[in-house]
């Protein structure tokens, strides 16, 4: 909503050389989101003045029509010769008042204006359009041409209201009264602490018989209409310029007198309008809910299929326009070249909110109108609303109004709330007191009555207000909200975060610190995501929980892994030319067991008991935490050091290791083969729980098909590993590691087995063999050749010995590898290498 700051000095007598940013201070004080305050005119100066065409010479011999005029401008000039200008715009013509720049202006833009040489003749000046001078366009795309009655040389800055403040404000759905100046004049008279004009206290004579008929068939639907009718328009009158510039600041574009003056009413007071041609309308105006496939041709020139839930103002030949949202092109004003439109039936009514709400989205039609009445639009206001725009078609074009008045009513009684005095000190945690509650209540316009237990009549303006909490949060935002103390709460001893917190804290820390970038996605996931996992029939991942309302039909489940979320990221920023990636995701996955009871609904009225909150929970599935990543391209990128290195199916187990240790895990590497990871290139990581090995995850590169349908690099590599048994693996508390100040001793040992041993298994050999000297062992090298024998390998390992509290002798480091290579014998079979 833009509230240009003259238009708000009219209903509230602010402090001279107050600005707009001063008033946005005090709006955002108060709760509004004031975007920002555009300064209209200020890169603009003079001499800009009303000048009169006298003559106008046609310019013969060039590529677009030109004109040589000269324009009486009065003594604005100084000289009071008319002023030779030339000008290409062809919407004026001998005798119009047109806005004049004399040379030594500065229109919006930085653009000066000076004697210049053109076309062959001297311009000295510029005839000026609407968008030349930031105004916008008024509907003729041409030079603005003023009504005769402005004299000659009057300064045109100030008859065209072009220096302004205008406040550009996102009025949030619960401040629906603030999409107009009236509920904005209201906020900023009690910001400033001022009386407001209240533009919609007017005389209204009372409903009468003679009106123009109305019925309404769905009180629901529209609890209140109110009808209008003034004969005698002028169809050649045109909007005043205050008008016009009142609604260009505001953001709406003039379109003539009668839709000007409804669109002008509707910005003051808040209450949308219609006006009927009503020479279009046959007989009784209507409101109902529209018959299944009744059609309607809207304002926009589109032909609509109705739905039967749509609420539409009929005659009695059908639809006319869409209730609360657009009138219908049949029943138009009609414009000047028409003939015009000399009897006009204004309509003031007041909708349902959800159901206009409904029918915009449903037909894809966000209106002016539309976004009000679906905030909350005062009821109260529509007959104030209607005599307004009576009135101004009376003033402006000479209209007389008809002495019948139609007004539908549904009775209904004011919204009370009963609310303790000390309820919003106990809310913000400030002591207001009783005296301050009720001066602050009845700033917004409530009606209070009690002591210490207030009966608060809300205003009709605020639909908003509820419940005693809304009424507490007036109060708090009317006294300010940076009044309230800040206060850390206090957690008693002993409570923080709990140790599944805490692993999976360290967790993203670990991943972030080797180089992962995390990537949130969303939870959902599509039958199509699993077929292009190649997941068989029967995979348990297949089992999925499927949501009653889906954001995307394409993806209607509860993901049960989390790897095609980071698949579609991976792929994003591989599209965007991000191609050495490394990303990681911690999150919820859903493995439904088959087991869940139907969920039962939970109370509102009172706290649910534990027996109710435990039969919730019955109905949840499975709900374990995992962590997942993917690589593609350079893991290690080149550079003067050396080569790049890809990434590979090694680093996603690494990975998988890295995620264990902070859970103080030493997983257990196997190979595997399981979707969606290539059957030569996938690893099983195995923990130890309860003395029994327990896959935790996978880790490898991924299949080719896998990678072709979801559109991924070649090569690209991941793992995925389940926190909650890491968790149930662990044996406490990671200890951090002990560095010794004593030196070590490096053994190399070079093993031969048959090619078919995993590297995994001789180093759980080696491990288990050297006992508690060894600090670290590590495969450095893997050879392959004839002088091995056909089908064997020669792994070499450099294993570190330590002690913690000596220095390790030759012949202790040396009975420590020999001890690892005579399990490594024992269990694998391996030969030493040159024995």
């Amino acid at each position: 909503m833009r509230a240009p700051l003259s238009w708000l000095r009219e209903y509230v007598d602010l402090p001279a050389g107050t600005t707009g940013r001063d008033v946005q201070a005090k709006l955002v004080a108060a709760g509004l989101e004031v975007e920002r305050v555009e300064h209209l005119g200020s890169d603009l100066t003079g001499p800009l003045v009303v000048g009169k065409v006298v003559t106008i010479e046609e310019l013969e011999g060039f590529r677009k029509p030109i004109r040589f005029c000269t324009v009486d401008v009065g003594m604005a000039n100084g000289t009071g010769e008319p002023q030779e200008i030339v000008c290409g715009a062809r919407n004026f013509t001998v005798g119009d008042k047109v806005v004049v720049a004399l040379p030594g202006a500065v229109l919006p833009g930085d653009f000066a204006i000076a004697e210049r040489k053109t076309y062959g003749k001297v311009s000295r000046g510029m005839i000026c359009s609407g968008d030349e001078l930031g105004m916008g366009d008024d509907g003729t795309h041409g030079i603005i041409v003023l009504p005769p009655e402005h004299e000659v040389g009057t300064d045109a800055i100030e008859l065209l209201e072009l220096r302004d403040d205008v406040l550009d404000i996102a009025v949030t759905p619960d401040r629906g009264y603030c999409l107009s100046l009236r509920g904005i004049a209201r906020e900023t008279a009690t910001a400033y602490g001022l009386p407001l004009r209240d533009p919609a206290l007017l005389d209204v004579p009372a409903p009468n018989s003679y009106g123009h008929p109305v019925r309404v068939a769905d009180p629901a639907g529209c609890d209140r209409f109110t009808a209008r009718t003034v004969t005698g328009l002028d169809p050649e009158a045109r909007s005043p310029i205050w008008l016009q510039r009142r609604l260009q600041k505001a953001g709406m574009r003039p379109v003539s007198l009668t839709v000007d003056i409804t669109n002008y009413v509707m910005l003051e007071l808040g209450q949308p309008l219609h006006a009927y041609d009503r020479s279009r309308i046959a007989g009784t105006i209507g409101v109902r809910r529209a018959e299944p496939g009744e059609k309607l041709t809207t304002l926009d020139g589109t032909k609509r299929v109705l739905d039967a839930e749509d609420l539409v103002i009929t005659d009695d030949n059908g639809p006319i326009g869409l209730a609360g949202v657009m009138g219908g092109a049949g029943t138009e004003i009609a414009g000047a070249a028409e003939g015009g439109t000399t009897e006009v039936v204004i309509e003031a009514a007041h909708f349902d909110a959800v159901s206009i709400a409904r029918t915009a989205r449903r037909h894809k039609l966000s209106s002016e109108a539309a976004k009000r009445f679906e905030r909350g639009v005062d009821p109260q206001a529509a007959s104030a609303a209607a005599q307004r725009t009576v009135d101004l078609l009376v003033l402006l074009a000479g209209g007389t109004p008809e002495a019948g008045v139609t007004e539908f009513i549904t009775p209904s009684a004011p919204r009370t709330i009963t609310l303790h005095a000390n309820h919003p000190d106990r809310v913000a945690g400030v002591e207001y007191g009783r005296e301050t509650v009720v001066r602050r209540l009845q700033e917004v316009g409530c009606d209070v009555y009690g002591q210490d237990e207030l009966i608060v009549t809300v205003p009709s303006w605020r639909p908003d207000l509820t419940d005693p909490n809304d009424l507490a949060e007036e109060v708090i935002r009317l006294e300010g909200y940076e009044n309230l103390p800040s206060t850390l709460p206090k957690p008693p001893a002993g409570r923080g975060l709990t140790a599944r917190q805490r692993l999976h804290r360290r967790v993203g820390r670990a991943l972030a610190g080797a180089g992962y970038v995390e990537a949130p996605s969303y939870p959902f996931l599509g039958d199509w995501a699993l077929d292009h996992l190649g997941l068989e029939a029967d995979d348990a991942r297949r089992l999925t929980v499927r949501l009653v309302n889906p954001l995307s039909e394409a993806e209607p489940a509860l993901r049960t892994t989390l790897l095609p979320g980071l698949f579609a990221t991976l792929r994003r920023n591989d599209s965007r030319g991000e191609h050495d990636l490394a990303l990681f995701e911690t999150g919820l996955v859903f493995r439904p067991t088959g087991e869940e009871l139907p969920a039962g609904r939970l109370p509102v009225d009172r706290r649910p008991t534990d027996e109710e909150i435990a039969s919730l929970d019955a109905a949840l599935p499975r709900q374990p935490r995992r962590a997942a990543v993917v690589l593609a391209g350079a893991r290690e990128r080149a550079g003067w050091w050396g080569q790049a290195r890809p990434s590979g199916w090694a680093d996603a187990v690494e990975a998988g290791r890295t995620v264990a240790r902070e859970a103080g895990v030493e997983l257990i590497v196997r190979q595997d083969q399981v979707a969606p990871f290539h059957p030569g290139r996938c690893a099983a990581l195995l923990a130890v729980i309860d003395g029994q090995e327990v896959l935790v995850g996978n880790a490898g590169e991924l299949h080719p098909r896998v990678i072709k349908a979801f559109g991924l690099p070649e090569r690209t590599c991941a793992m995925e590993i389940e926190l909650d048994r890491l968790e149930e693996a662990g044996t406490g508390p990671v200890e951090a590691p002990r560095v010794s100040s004593f030196p070590v001793a490096t053994q190399d040992v070079a093993l031969v087995v048959d090619a078919g041993v995993p590297a995994g298994e001789v180093e759980a050999a080696l491990r288990s063999g050297a006992g508690e000297l060894l600090e670290s062992l590590r495969l450095f090298d893997v050879f392959t050749g004839e002088q091995l024998g056909e089908g064997r390998k020669s792994l070499a390992y450099a294993l570190r010995f330590r002690a913690s509290d000596r220095t390790l002798t030759a012949d202790e480091a040396s009975a420590a590898r020999d001890a690892a290579v005579r399990a490594a014998v024992e269990r694998t079979g391996a030969v030493l290498r040159g024995a």
